[in-house]
């Protein structure tokens, strides 16, 4: 073999190989144990190649693995087919055994020596030479017996390099040469914490004495290529060990970490330090230091270990024990198997090659020699900002940490005024952050440019010696690494200045420069540690790109600042110069809602502010401002960077936000930010729904800013942290918190955070005016002055944020009642009671159409009140009835406010609660045969339409889109293979599969999720102590009747009829961590409470309510899970409950202040325990034996009731060292921790997450639209950019939809089946939220729609629909096309489909109107007399615009004065409500007490005729509503019509103070709205085709006669409005 093939051997696919002493005599035998040891491998046709090397040594032999094909036994193979196949030879993962198994028998000598038989082949050496050694070569084939009699475990450590010009580096690190003394030549101390530090080979172990060099030998190569050598060693070769662990004992008990680091840091480098404590956490005296890289000395040798504690000046005597590794520090590619890389592969400065650290392994150093920081500013052109070098003082290193999958750079900077210092910083990029590198020349040496979408992580580092903690029993490294948010000259500055996008004069803007360039000096490098790392970034998902014509520009220009902003006016004492005065002149600032939008372009990264001239700012301005808003909301909205500015002024401008299309009443755009370490994110304003500060303020919408506060966009939400290491964040956020933060000319100071908000680490800012501050938008809110907890104040501050639905133009009477009380437990905590008549008032105002009866509760705000209101039969007409404990504070009233209302929601079982319900005694069969009953129904779904309508009528989401989507099925959509029901029909399966796994979220058909009320009837049995312990010594019988009651009716249960859940139930409600969390109950039928419907009814009698013993609810609005599925009935039946009574509250002694609160918000997101308490407790109960039953669980379970509760009290929970978990399940995918601390859970926990797969979602974009919309019509071109205009509004909105809460499809927005967001919100509290989103968004583009085609009606609206459907489909089939075209033209198929699906358009905008398209579909073409003529295949002609309008089909805002008729006399809209400030006997018996007036003549009274009116008005909406879904026949819709007639011709009165106070605000419920309710009753099986075809012929009379009043009666245009609503309801 020559010297070329030599080169091609090592040129090949790195090799693991073995090395054996020289002459050995086991040669032959070694390869016969091959031949015998060949069951190890897949197949007999692979050979290996016994390689004796001479290049660094002649006693040293490489074994390397191969195959060959079909290697003749005389021949000699060629190199080109083993460098081919040898990659295909690593991919066996088996032929690493084949390997261990050689170096066994290397080591024990037991290779046994065997003849040649028809097994063995025979071993023919192959000679060759070159000039520069001599290599020996050996093939054996192999045979099918395998050998096991083998000696003690050698580890293979290295692959052999036997050509000096070959530019590919193996992927197992060479190994120094080791001398007779174990250990590197020229090893002495040093600076431990450079790069170099661990720059270490794979775990090796020490040859053998009789074994090492033999330095006598010749040794021809050796001082000109020591990087060849590899050394079989044995395992307990610890100087080469990667880590290294001592365990120690004999400590004192009063030890902690900062002892333990002084006694050990003469040894070595120090990785971590734990102490260890018993099962109650008391300190043992024992523990364990971790070294990296190995001490110098075997320390642990010595015994005993005399040591002294520096604090104490104790001595000590301590027993120590070296710990075996419990790894191979070795991570395999992620592609290639037998590919294993080591874990870490680090550059290191370059400090001379005098410097006898690096003088032995020049060819394992990468040394880098600079770092610019910046931005591109061009494709090819990056714009440094700052360079840093490497130097003795200041090393430069680049490392790549395969453990944590992320990149490591540590450089210094010069920070400091006077004098400057060097300080230590570093940056970690993890790696899927960065999804490609590219490769740059920089004249000989190699460069790597990384450009990074979102800035990483910073850190400074601190000296180790300050980074212990008093008390602390477990400490790392990395603890002195802290978090930084900017590197500034001096960071005293900062402290009282507002947070903007602009930074002042940094030396490394952290958040804006996101482009980091490296230069190696690859004279000094090893080009195969280059090529190593290069080739490991591949592996791992990075691509490493070539980026010809690269150019670093270091000259800077002006920035867009400095064209918008005037210079700061300084004080009168500064003298100004004539360039400043000159300055201020010639710049005008923009607009503020451009120059928002303008820095919503350049947050996100789609303008730099570099790129932005001067011209680029007066054209800017010449548009105007609603033009300039509208293209820079497109520019958003397309989301790529923009190089030349300019080129937007070509873009086609449609109408955003700025344009103000109409948006539902209840609505208001929202600008909000996101505030991150390093910067800001501004996002483009968004139709949210309001609240009552927003509404009250309407007019001020622009100067209100929601503020959130996250870690980097790449991580999402801030978690809590113990110690220091994150106070710089904290710093920032207290400074934003306390300074405000600035866009332009507008400063905006915090104002108060919503409940929810509030644990999501958000807040509302508001920039004031002249005569209207933060403080005075506060006191209208109430008045708190009374409340002297912190965080209740602040609790109550944001009350007034709730999201809300106003009830506006109704006169409510307040009753003030007593609440239900035993001892300390509250029964009727939160719950009211509200009239029948005002129910469905607030039903028809928030658009619920139900049948026959409102809503059962609605959760509401009225005023200073909150909680939820229960329909009562025996409350009157405008009466509600309000608790005390409903009572917060005194607020100004604003109305009614409804958040939500009862429905049924399906219920699903969690993690938390299988595992109590496992320690409870379920069996682990019940679960995973409901696992797989579930997973294998939603794989048929998707082919079988009746599978699929099973379940999505079962299985109702809190938003209800399950009934949506079954309604499409309904109407074939399904059948057809339409391509947005498919893509919604993948999405749900794929939305469900993904929670399976991540939360075994298990539905239960025989249960429901429900709003919890109280039995205002005092029916119910309570929970009794005594008949508790009776149960446990009774019969079956007897035990059930000695269980709590509660009575749940469903709208529609068997049959679609109303169900009474009836027999022993389970109740919970989330979380569920103690074992007493789920209790179980009696379900019983109670005739005075079948009124209500959808919500669960508990007792109001007993020792304790119900609700409090689970998980320490209440009734203000809290979900109960009902069950009543038998398989689901625990064995134990109600273990003793925990005690939920909160700790005391935190108060200060005055009044509260803004920085008390700004202080606690702080201070909660630093202390907010709750998910790590939670992941402690799950992690517990399934590794211990006792599961959610062991002491330590219990006490986790108390520390979650603390942490849940600390918003409120102010008290954080801090769990005892001893609670934390230091094993882990696998099924919490802990990525970041140890492997030995990962263990397979075989509970069933672990069952569950076994059995799912994750299922991908692909949206169906290829499959044909529905062709019988397609031609419905003949649609004329108006009428089709009529659409196309709407269209791209509506895109537009979705895309911002998507872009604030990085959701990457349209679907997932209009089905609010989201998997995965911008972790700002927990899933299930975000899943509620996009459903207010998407509904509005669907509201606010449907009355777009009736606008410009001036009608609801199907005969109107359905040729608009249709031609929505085609330009859709038309822009689908452009997109589609350039995509074939693509893959014709040699495009990669899947490169070409991820660029498509990227750039698709999105299609959901016909199904705004999905009941319409339905029609369409299934030849619904309605003629003139509403008949259906199934026939017409297409109506000729063009959409006609009416020219009369039924009415107007838009809302506009009427001043209403609402009156509240309380104890105290009337409160009008705008006062203060003060409430339970007299004196009232206390009720008996828990029996509430109404509270009349005192002061009756301060009510005043309304006409005869009018008190008719309401009363006949009640009568109707309370008995016949919703006439046109309950009436039998015609006559009974005239009859009513007839009263209504009644009813006007008294109500004259058009001019009375009353009547002008009852005009609202109120739209239409259009066509289509009408049509989805009644999709989704058809989904629940209730329609049939008789009575249908008599309810649309009552539909048709009752619309008919109430034209005719309406044209009568034309002067009471609020009323009718709500009578039609009804009606067509």
């Amino acid at each position: 073999m020559t010297a070329g093939e030599d080169s091609g051997i090592a040129a090949s696919t790195p090799f693991p190989f073995v090395r054996l002493p020289p002459n050995d005599s086991r040669q032959p035998s070694l390869l016969q144990s091959v031949s015998e040891s060949s069951s190890l491998l897949m197949n007999s046709s692979e050979h290996f190649i016994l390689a004796p090397s001479s290049r660094e040594t002649q006693s040293s032999v490489s074994l390397s693995l191969a195959k060959a094909q079909s290697i003749s036994p005389p021949g000699t193979p060629s190199l080109t087919n083993i460098e081919k196949d040898s990659v295909n030879s690593q991919r066996n993962s088996r032929s690493q055994d084949l390997i261990h198994s050689l170096t066994e028998a290397l080591e024990s000598g037991k290779a046994p020596v065997s003849s040649s038989t028809s097994n063995h082949s025979f071993i023919t050496p192959d000679k060759s030479s070159s000039k520069k050694f001599e290599t020996h070569y050996y093939r054996a084939s192999l045979g099918e017996e395998a050998n096991n009699s083998l000696g003690p475990e050698l580890q293979v450590t290295s692959i052999s390099k036997t050509s000096p010009d070959s530019n590919v580096q193996p992927a197992m690190i060479d190994t120094p040469v080791v001398s007779s003394n174990g250990r590197s030549r020229n090893r002495r101390r040093t600076d431990r914490s450079s790069a170099f530090a661990n720059l270490r080979s794979p775990p090796l172990s020490r040859v053998r004495e009789d074994e090492v060099l033999d330095r006598s030998t010749p040794m021809p190569s050796q001082t000109t290529d020591r990087r060849r050598s590899a050394i079989v060693t044995r395992a307990d070769d610890w100087s080469h060990w990667v880590e290294l662990a001592v365990n120690f004992s004999g400590l004192p008990p009063n030890i902690n970490t900062k002892d333990v680091w002084n006694i050990f840091k003469e040894e070595g480098d120090i990785l971590t330090i734990e102490i260890f404590d018993d099962y109650n956490g008391v300190l043992n005296g024992r523990g364990r230091v971790r070294f990296s890289p190995p001490p110098l000395t075997a320390f642990w040798q010595q015994s005993p270990y005399l040591a002294n504690v520096e604090r104490t000046q104790e001595k000590l005597s301590l027993s120590l024990k070296l710990l075996p590794p419990k790894r191979d520090f070795f991570c395999p590619s992620a592609v290639r198997p037998m590919i294993r890389y080591p874990e870490v592969m680090v550059s290191v400065p370059n400090f001379g090659a005098e410097d006898e650290r690096f003088s032995e392994f020049p060819e394992q150093i990468l040394t880098a020699e600079s770092l610019d920081f910046g931005f591109m500013f061009q494709p090819t052109t990056m714009m440094g900002m700052y360079r840093t070098t490497s130097g003795p003082s200041s090393p430069l290193t680049f490392r790549l940490n395969l453990l944590r999958r992320e990149i490591e750079v540590k450089f210094n900077a010069a920070v400091g005024k006077k004098p400057v210092r060097d300080q230590k910083y570093m940056f970690t990029v993890p790696l899927p952050q960065a999804s490609v590198i590219y490769q740059v020349s920089s004249g000989k040496n190699s460069g790597l440019l990384l450009s990074l979408e979102t800035p990483p992580n910073f850190y400074r580092i601190y000296d180790e010696a300050d980074t212990h903690r008093e008390g602390d029993t477990y400490w790392t490294r990395r603890n002195a690494l802290f978090r930084q948010t900017d590197i500034v000259p001096d960071t005293k500055k900062l402290r009282t200045v507002s947070l903007t996008l602009k930074k002042t004069k940094p030396i490394i803007d952290i958040g804006r420069w996101t482009t980091y360039h490296f230069v190696f000096d690859m004279a000094k490098s090893s080009q195969g540690l280059y090529t190593m790392v290069c080739s490991a970034l591949k592996d791992f998902n990075i691509e490493i790109l070539p980026l010809p014509n690269f150019n670093l520009n270091t000259d800077r220009d002006l920035s867009v600042w400095e064209h918008i902003d005037q210079p700061l006016i300084k004080e009168e004492n500064e003298p100004r110069t004539a360039l400043e005065d000159l300055m201020r002149e010639t710049v005008h600032p923009l607009s503020f809602p451009v120059r928002y939008q303008l820095e919503v372009c350049i947050s996100e990264g789609w303008l730099n502010e570099y790129n932005l001239t001067k011209d680029f700012v007066d054209k800017l301005r010449e548009l105007g401002d609603v033009r300039a808003q509208d293209l820079l909301e497109l520019v958003s909205y397309n989301k790529r960077r923009v190089y030349n500015p300019m080129d937007i002024f070509d873009i086609i401008i449609t109408r955003g936000s700025a344009s103000r299309p109409r948006i539902p009443h209840y609505c208001t755009y929202v600008r909000s930010a996101t505030v991150t370490p390093s910067t800001i994110y501004f996002s483009t304003p968004t139709v949210e729904t309001s609240n009552r500060v927003m509404r009250q303020y309407a007019e001020h919408a622009d100067r209100f800013l929601r503020i959130r506060f996250m870690d980097e966009k790449f991580q999402g939400k801030l978690n809590a942290t113990e110690g220091e290491s994150m106070n710089e964040i904290y710093t920032r956020i207290k400074r934003a918190l306390n300074n405000g933060i600035t866009i332009g000319d507008r400063q905006f100071e915090y104002l108060a955070s919503g409940n929810s908000q509030f644990r999501e680490h958000g807040a509302y800012f508001f920039c004031p005016l002249a005569h209207l501050g933060v403080e005075d938008i506060r006191k209208w809110m109430g008045d708190f002055q009374d409340i002297k907890v912190v965080a209740k104040y602040a609790a109550r501050l944001g009350q007034c944020f709730s999201t809300t639905r106003a009830i506006s133009g109704s006169r409510v009477e307040l009753v003030e009642i007593k609440d239900v009380r035993n001892g300390k437990f509250v029964f009727t905590d939160g719950v009211g009671k509200i009239s029948r008549f005002l129910a469905q008032m607030a039903a028809s105002e928030v658009g619920v159409t139900t049948i026959g009866e409102p809503p059962s509760v609605f959760q509401f705000r009225l005023g200073g009140a909150k909680g939820v209101l229960t329909v009562s039969n025996d409350v009157k007409m405008r009466e509600i009835h309000i608790r005390d404990s409903q009572y917060k504070f005194h607020a100004i009233h604003a109305g009614l406010e409804i958040i939500r209302w009862s429905q049924f929601s399906a219920a699903h079982l969690n993690r938390q609660l299988i595992v109590v319900m496992s320690a409870l005694g379920v069996p682990d069969n019940v679960f995973v045969n409901k696992l797989k009953k579930q997973l294998s129904n939603l794989a048929l779904a998707m082919t079988d339409e009746k599978m699929a309508l099973t379940l999505l009528q079962k299985e109702i989401d809190p938003n209800q889109m399950t009934l949506a989507i079954a309604g499409l099925i309904l109407d074939g959509f399904q059948r057809l293979r339409e391509p947005f029901m498919l893509s919604l029909l993948q999405l749900w399966r794929a939305w469900s599969t993904k929670y399976l796994k991540e939360k075994a979220k298990i539905v239960v058909h025989e249960g429901a999720v429900l709003l919890g009320c109280i039995d205002e009837t005092r029916t119910l049995q309570g929970h009794y102590y005594n008949l508790q312990h009776l149960r446990e010594h009774e019969g079956e019988e007897e035990r059930l009747r000695c269980l709590p009651e509660i009575f749940v009716q469903l709208s529609k249960g068997i049959d679609n009829k109303p169900q009474i859940v009836l027999g022993p139930v389970i109740l919970a409600r989330n979380p569920s961590l103690h074992p007493g969390d789920i209790r179980v109950v009696r379900g019983v039928d109670v005739p005075s409470l079948r009124h209500l419907r959808d919500v669960v009814v508990l007792p109001q009698t007993g020792d304790r309510d119900v609700a409090n013993m689970c998980s320490g609810g209440d009734l203000d609005g809290d979900d109960y899970l009902v069950i009543w599925d038998k398989d689901l009935l625990p064995l134990e039946w109600n273990h003793d409950p925990m005690d939920y009574t909160s700790p005391l509250p935190k108060e200060v002694d005055r009044i509260v202040t803004t920085d008390d609160i700004t202080t606690f918000f702080v201070n909660y997101m630093k202390n907010d325990s709750l998910p790590s308490i939670a992941h402690a407790h799950l992690a517990s109960a399934d590794y211990l034996p006792s599961g959610v039953k062991d002491p330590k669980c219990l006490k986790l379970a108390a520390y979650h009731s603390i942490a849940v509760d600390y918003p409120k009290t102010g008290n954080p929970a801090i769990i005892e060292r001893s609670l934390r978990p230091k094993m882990w399940p696998h099924f919490m995918e802990k990525k970041y921790k140890p492997k030995e601390q990962i263990y397979v859970s075989k509970k069933i926990l672990g069952q569950l997450y076994d059995l799912v797969e994750r299922v991908d979602f692909v949206p169906e974009f290829e499959t044909p639209f529905d062709e019988r919309i397609l031609n419905a019509y003949s649609l004329s071109e108006e009428t089709l950019t009529e659409a196309t205009e709407i269209k791209a509004e509506y895109d537009a909105a979705v895309h911002r939809i998507m872009a604030q809460h990085e959701i990457r499809t349209e679907f997932e927005v209009w089905s609010t089946f989201v998997l995965s967001h911008a972790n700002q919100s927990r899933d299930f509290k975000f899943h509620e939220e996009m459903g207010a989103i998407a509904h509005a968004l669907k509201e606010r583009f449907r009355t777009a729609c009736y606008e410009k085609v001036g009608a609801r009606d199907f005969q109107r609206m359905g040729p608009f629909v249709a031609a929505m459907y085609q330009i859709t489909h038309e822009a689908v089939q452009s997109t589609l096309k350039e995509y074939h075209n693509a893959i014709m033209m040699g495009e990669l198929a899947h490169k070409a489909r991820k660029r498509m699906t990227r750039n698709m358009p999105l299609i959901s905008f016909p199904w705004l109107f999905p009941g319409i398209l339905g029609k369409i579909s299934n030849g619904e073409l309605a003629s003139s007399h509403g008949q259906i003529d199934s026939s017409i295949a297409a109506v000729q002609g063009d959409v006609k615009k009416t020219t009369h309008r039924k009415r107007s089909c838009t809302s506009t805002k009427v001043g209403v004065d609402d009156t509240l008729q309380t104890a105290e006399g009337l409160v009008h809209r705008g006062e203060l409500l003060r409430l339970f400030e007299h004196d009232d006997e206390p009720s008996q018996n828990g029996k509430e007490a109404a509270v009349t007036n005192p002061y009756p003549h301060s009510v005043p009274e309304l006409p005869e005729e009018l008190i008719n009116i309401d009363e006949s008005l009640e009568h109707i909406l309370t008995e016949s509503a919703t006439l046109p879904t309950m009436c039998g026949d015609v006559s009974s819709g005239s009859d009513l019509l007839g009263d209504l007639v009644k009813v006007f011709d008294a109500s004259k009165l058009q001019d009375t103070p009353y009547e002008q106070q009852r005009q609202e605000n109120i739209e239409q419920i259009g066509e289509d709205e009408a049509r989805e309710f009644q999709t989704i009753d058809q989904a629940n099986g209730i329609r049939n085709g008789d009575s249908q075809e008599n309810l649309n012929g009552d539909v048709a009379l009752c619309e008919g006669a109430l034209e005719e009043v309406s044209i009568q009666f034309d002067e009471k245009p609020s009323l009718l409005e709500r009578l039609e609503i009804l009606l067509e309801e």
